[in-house]
């Protein structure tokens, strides 16, 4: 359907599979392994049970830095989430901590930064960090994320986007001005100079009402405590 929401998880595993992660257990397993400089790190980080682990659930850090600059999402400590976790949520630690006889801590949540200050959530994902980068996803809740806020939140990703997003949006104005109007003129002429001058006005307008409220690129906030 048109309409139906993202679901950020499967958007996850298509990031891990496009990447070739598909065994990324049997890959993090080795990396421990060989990895001495880190290994103390790993058993001080929610020591798991490898054999225990589902590993269509273990996601790097670069895999979840992506999707939440693509769909403008933070990746912050749980202690950030100010809505109820639910029950099922709860379950599912208590139930991995019986599994693998350990108690779970430094838990990270993805969410977008309205469920992390305000009473409006979508899609959040609980995940624990289990050493060298790589996180343990335990739950996600909530509803999906808009089909549309991936492109809605593209002129956010960085300057370079912002300023093709603003590009499009003067060249588009350009054109649908009524040039006949004007008489006997040079039409190219006409628009050049007007899509220079409103290129020039949406670059102000813009710029200025983005560093006015003080946002941030999603390439710099998707791991960033402050609101914008």
């Amino acid at each position: 359907m048109l309409f139906k929401g993202v679901d950020i998880e499967k958007i996850l595993i298509k990031e891990k599979d496009k990447i070739g992660y598909n065994s990324t257990l049997i890959s993090f397993a080795q990396e421990i392994l060989n990895d001495k400089e880190h290994f103390d790190q790993f058993t001080a980080v929610n020591k798991l049970l490898i054999n225990e682990l589902e590993a269509d659930k273990i996601y790097h850090i670069s895999q979840i830095e992506k999707i939440c600059i693509s769909y403008r999402l933070r990746f912050l400590d749980s202690n950030y989430y100010k809505l109820e976790i639910p029950p099922e949520t709860i379950n599912k630690i208590k139930k991995l901590e019986r599994i693998h006889k350990t108690s779970l801590h430094s838990f990270k949540i993805i969410a977008t930064a309205e469920a992390l200050k305000l009473k409006n959530y979508d899609d959040p994902l609980l995940f624990i960090p289990i050493g060298n980068d790589y996180y343990y996803l335990i739950h996600k809740w909530g509803n999906d994320l808009s089909r549309f806020r991936k492109w809605m939140v593209l002129p956010y990703k960085n300057l370079e986007y912002l300023i093709f997003f603003i590009f499009l949006i003067s060249l588009l104005t350009t054109f649908i001005l009524p040039y006949k109007n004007l008489g006997n003129v040079s039409y190219n002429t006409v628009k050049l100079v007007t899509f220079l001058f409103i290129f020039k006005m949406y670059c102000a307008i813009f710029i200025y009402y983005f560093f006015w409220k003080g946002k941030q690129f999603s390439i710099t906030n998707w791991d960033d405590i402050y609101y914008n």
